[in-house]
């Protein structure tokens, strides 16, 4: 049943207070993937040379770490059960640009720990809208085995010629309610006439992916959340670094027995200002020179690179993307350095693919092919991004062809940086190939069949039998 005006804003007033409680969370992260970190302690009466070093004491590893899952998840097809070809929902996914609009929600999975898709009826193709959790919130009656959600609450900041305003849609199983207001949320009522659009899909048509399976209905965490406190300690780290590099890496000089010369004033100055072209020299024969010892860096360096390394198992990134040490790796060091980080891959592609054939269902829904909506057997169809040489690769599945008799076209997709479209486009010119060779094998044939038969072995040209010998 569609909701009346006072009902709808009466429902986004409720969903927009639901969402306040979850966004300070979310703020902290994405501040914290910018670069605005916490600071490190500041004494009272700090100089602004100290200032100046803790804004640049920072090493902002936490986008890397996401990053380094994200760029190995791209899903490349959706493919029926048995079926060589993409299914027909895979033309709605390409006419909505998710070819590339995929990475945003896989940022935001392993960011925020959650991201959503709304999908609308449409013409030609069904609208397909990817959401960041700090624009969009899905309520469910069980968070933990729904599959749908009975409330969508859409909240963003919209330019118009006016001004500013604040565009809420509220998203159930019937339509969506598009409701405007000021900034700050007061006086949101119904946007115009056309505030209502009514999807008739019977569901609410949200769908949520998530960053790790949770049973206890504790709210799912990305990856970014657990390494804040590892991120603030390599921060002071550094920040004590840059410290002994200012004050103590160089080497300080001492003089004794010398009075300091005098200003006009009669204030003490100071004698000398040490440089690399100077020289100290004094005339008093008691006046004696030496130095302090520098302070050695390498703890400050090993520390940070332990934090690295922690970093570095906590987060399942091999060790040599935050370290920059990657020398003579053979194969198979290389493959087991890796070995954390593929099993991690694997189970964001295992959480977001289900979520993925949930969103192509959907689209089948949403353009009216109830086959597709029923299809529960349908699978999306990841690139294949191992560190593996195609040396090995080719030679692998070449011995799985001539050993284990698979169809040579069964392998194609399995060799490394080759998209759907190039197998498509091989399998069709192997199919005219198999085609044109059968044509010439069918000509071949028949000509062999009515060739003209040669000259009789015994008669003459004309056919006609030997005379008798008289």
């Amino acid at each position: 049943m569609v909701m009346d005006r006072d009902e709808a804003v009466k429902t986004a007033r409720h969903l927009l207070k639901a969402r306040d409680a979850e966004q300070p969370r979310l703020n902290r992260i994405a501040n914290y993937m910018r670069g605005q970190h916490s600071s490190v302690y500041v004494p009272r009466g700090a100089r602004a040379e100290y200032r100046w070093l803790i804004e640049r004491a920072k090493q902002n590893i936490l986008p890397l770490v996401v990053k380094v899952v994200a760029q190995n998840m791209y899903v490349d097809g959706y493919r029926l059960a048995g079926e060589d070809e993409n299914a027909a929902s895979w033309a709605i996914w390409q006419a909505n640009r998710m070819d590339a609009r995929q990475h945003g929600i896989h940022r935001a999975v392993l960011t925020y720990g959650a991201a959503y898709a709304v999908v609308m009826p449409g013409e030609p193709k069904p609208v397909i809208t990817p959401f960041s959790p700090r624009r969009f919130t899905a309520l469910y009656a069980d968070p933990v085995n729904d599959e749908w959600p009975f409330y969508g609450v859409e909240d963003r900041i919209e330019n118009t010629a006016e001004g500013k305003r604040r565009v809420v849609r509220v998203y159930d199983d019937t339509a969506r309610y598009t409701l405007a207001g000021k900034p700050d949320g007061s006086q949101l009522e119904t946007d115009g006439d056309q505030w209502v659009m009514e999807h008739g899909l019977g569901v609410c048509p949200v769908v949520r992916y998530v960053n790790c399976a949770d049973l206890d209905g504790d709210g799912v965490i990305g990856e970014v959340e657990p390494l804040i406190d590892v991120q603030d300690q390599l921060n002071m780290t550094t920040f004590n670094l840059l410290m002994a590099q200012q004050y103590s890496a160089f080497r300080q000089r001492w003089v004794t027995g010398m009075a300091p010369p005098l200003d006009k004033d009669g204030n003490p100055i100071e004698p000398f200002r040490s440089r690399v072209d100077g020289l100290f020299v004094a005339e008093d024969p008691d006046t004696e020179f030496g130095e302090f010892g520098q302070t050695n860096l390498d703890g400050y360096l090993k520390s940070r690179e332990a934090t690295n390394r922690h970093i570095a198992t906590v987060s399942q990134v091999p060790p040599y993307h935050l370290l920059g040490e990657m020398v003579n790796l053979s194969a198979e060091a290389l493959a087991a350095a890796r070995d954390g980080l593929d099993r991690n891959i694997d189970e964001h592609e295992s959480l977001c693919g289900e979520s993925h054939e949930q969103l192509m269902r959907l689209c089948g829904l949403a353009s009216g092919d109830s086959a597709a909506w029923e299809d529960t057997a349908a699978q999306v169809v990841w690139r294949d991004t191992s560190a593996r040489s195609l040396a090995q690769t080719v030679d692998a599945l070449g011995k799985l062809v001539a050993m284990l008799g698979v169809p040579p076209q069964e392998v194609w997709e399995k060799i490394p940086g080759i998209t759907q479209t190039d197998v498509a486009r091989w399998k069709k010119a192997a199919k005219e190939a198999d085609a044109m060779q059968r044509l010439n094998d069918i000509i071949g044939k028949q000509m062999g069949d009515g060739a003209e038969p040669g000259p009789p072995p015994d008669g003459d040209e004309s056919g006609e039998p030997p005379a008798e010998a008289a």
